[in-house]
């Protein structure tokens, strides 16, 4: 099994040896080649999965988690506490258990998939809904940690960028250097911060030649940062990018611009044709949100194109059985057969 992050990447994380490490052994990620979409983008570049689902709660957020969680520990906290649109809540959950710490959960009111706060409840957090959305919840939090004995989990927790960063870490690991390009869905813009600062840091460790372009996706109805003022009300089928008012928001937009890149929004029938093709075609299944990358890159490419050659990495964010109703609701139902192999041939037509 291979080791994780804090153990792989110590010299490079604001740990030392009195930092109790909580890990689930988060990271090591694949990174694949998705010649199939290449196809479908119409690209000639070498496009790239970093398939993020595969952490143990299914969700890039294990990796800042692990870190957050030591830290507190190692501080002397019992207790944590997080807003979150679900997949923060899950993995919050599942390394407090491990941690043996409690675990406050605040999710905006029927609108977190099912998926996530199973996994939140499962692991034994308490789970409460605010009769408000994202933002709401995350100023209860600040709250509630500024005035009682928890610690805050969100990514404004600089641990949680610290672990999270090592995504990139990994990226020039599996490919040799960093790509051309990187592309990535922004929520609440913690992800698309630490990327850029782990891209720096290898670079200026040796450990990286160059730095990439960094294209941040928003869904439409959620794209305070493309729009340059909050959104009260953010709407898109994107559940994880769901958020009006991003707290890495000035961080999120530097990490654009330093880059040389952008951050754009996509509309949720770009995310969900995104979302129904990279199962279908690379095998991979992935949350709507993390298809904002995909789509978002597809985006791109029709309006500024792709260099041939050239290398980029999509980010996808979450698993999709995350939000599993949402591709049981795109599908459709099942065909009922009779009990026998004439039926069956009939309805695969293949008699």
């Amino acid at each position: 099994m291979e080791p994780g992050l804090i153990q792989r990447y110590r010299a490079f994380l604001p740990v030392t040896d009195r930092t109790p490490v909580i890990s689930l052994g988060e990271g090591s990620t694949p990174l694949l080649r998705a010649r199939a979409l290449e196809a479908w983008l119409g690209c000639r570049a070498e496009v790239y999965l970093k398939v993020e689902g595969a952490n143990p709660s299914g969700s890039f957020k294990d990796r800042g988690m692990t870190v957050a969680l030591s830290k507190a520990v190692e501080d002397g906290a019992r207790a944590v506490i997080c807003a979150s649109t679900g997949n923060t809540s899950a993995s919050a959950a599942a390394y407090a258990a491990a941690a043996g710490c409690a675990a406050f959960v605040l999710v905006p009111q029927g609108k977190v998939a099912l998926g996530k706060l199973s996994q939140a409840v499962a692991h034994g957090a308490t789970v409460l809904e605010v009769q408000g959305n994202f933002d709401d919840a995350l100023k209860l939090v600040k709250d509630v940690a500024a005035t009682h004995p928890v610690a805050l989990v969100n990514s404004i927790n600089p641990y949680r960028i610290e672990g999270q960063k090592t995504g990139a870490f990994e990226v020039c690991d599996q490919l040799g250097d960093a790509p051309d390009l990187l592309s990535i869905p922004v929520g609440n813009a913690g992800n698309i911060t630490a990327y850029w600062r782990g891209f720096q840091e290898y670079r200026a460790a040796a450990r990286a030649r160059r730095l990439p372009r960094l294209l941040g996706w928003q869904a439409e109805g959620a794209a305070p940062l493309v729009l340059g003022h909050p959104v009260k009300n953010p709407r898109t089928i994107a559940s994880a990018i769901r958020i009006g008012n991003p707290a890495s928001w000035q961080s999120a937009v530097a990490a654009a611009g330093e880059s040389g890149g952008a951050i754009g929004a996509v509309s949720d029938a770009e995310i969900l044709e995104a979302y129904a093709e990279i199962p279908r075609r690379e095998g991979i299944f992935c949350e709507p949100a993390s298809a904002a990358a995909v789509a978002g890159l597809r985006k791109f490419h029709r309006e500024e194109g792709l260099p041939a050659g050239s290398r980029v990495v999509c980010v996808l964010t979450g698993h999709g059985l995350k939000d599993a109703d949402r591709a049981l609701s795109l599908a459709p139902r099942p065909a009922a057969v009779p009990c026998t192999l004439e039926a069956v041939a009939a309805a695969l037509r293949l008699s």
